[in-house]
C-alpha cells in the first residue's frame, strides 16, 4: 500500500513533503503511533497535502494520530531528504510540549498509541525514530537524511 502511495505521489507531486513530531507531555514522555499499515513505531506525523501549510499539517497530524494540541509554538529542529522512501520525499522534524485531549482509539490507520518514557521505548520503535531521539538528546548535530 505504501509503495503504491509513492508511486502515485511522484506522479502527481514533483516532491513530497511531510511532518513529524517529537511530542513530550508534562512529565516528559514521547508520544509514540503503531499504524495498521506498517511495522514499528513511529513519532506522529503525515504528508502535507496541496494548500496547507507545514503548520497546518502539523497540528492536522497530532489531532488525528493522538488527539494532541500543542501547548506551544512547535520548535522546527531540520528538514531531512527521507530517500529510503524515493529521492525527493522531504520530512521537517518538530518538538512540541502537547497535551492530550483523550485517549486515541485504535482505527484502521492507528493500531496503537501512547506516551513512553525515553528509557522504557516499546519494543519495535524504527531504527529512523531512534536517529531523531538520540539527536534531539544530543542537542543536534542533526541528520541530512532521514
Amino acid at each position: 500500500m505504501v509503495k503504491l502511495l509513492h508511486l502515485y505521489f511522484s506522479v502527481s507531486r514533483g516532491m513530497t513533503l511531510g511532518v513529524r513530531a517529537a511530542c513530550f507531555d508534562a512529565s516528559g514522555q514521547i508520544f509514540l503511533v503503531r499504524h495498521t499499515y506498517l511495522p514499528g513505531w513511529y513519532l506522529p506525523g503525515g504528508g502535507v497535502e496541496r494548500g496547507e501549510t507545514v503548520a497546518e499539517a502539523l497540528v492536522k497530524e497530532l489531532r488525528e494520530e493522538g488527539n494532541l494540541e500543542a501547548l506551544n509554538p512547535p520548535q522546527l529542529l531540520n528538514i531531512y531528504l527521507n530517500s529510503r522512501a524515493t529521492n525527493r520525499d522531504h520530512v521537517a522534524f518538530f518538538r512540541v510540549e502537547v497535551r492530550q485531549s483523550e485517549p486515541r482509539r485504535p482505527d484502521r490507520e492507528i493500531a496503537e498509541s501512547g506516551f513512553f518514557r525515553l528509557d522504557a521505548l516499546p519494543d519495535g520503535v524504527t531504527a529512523a525514530t531512534r536517529r531523531r531521539l538520540a539527536e534531539l538528546a544530543a542537542g543536534g548535530p542533526y541528520a541530512d537524511l532521514w
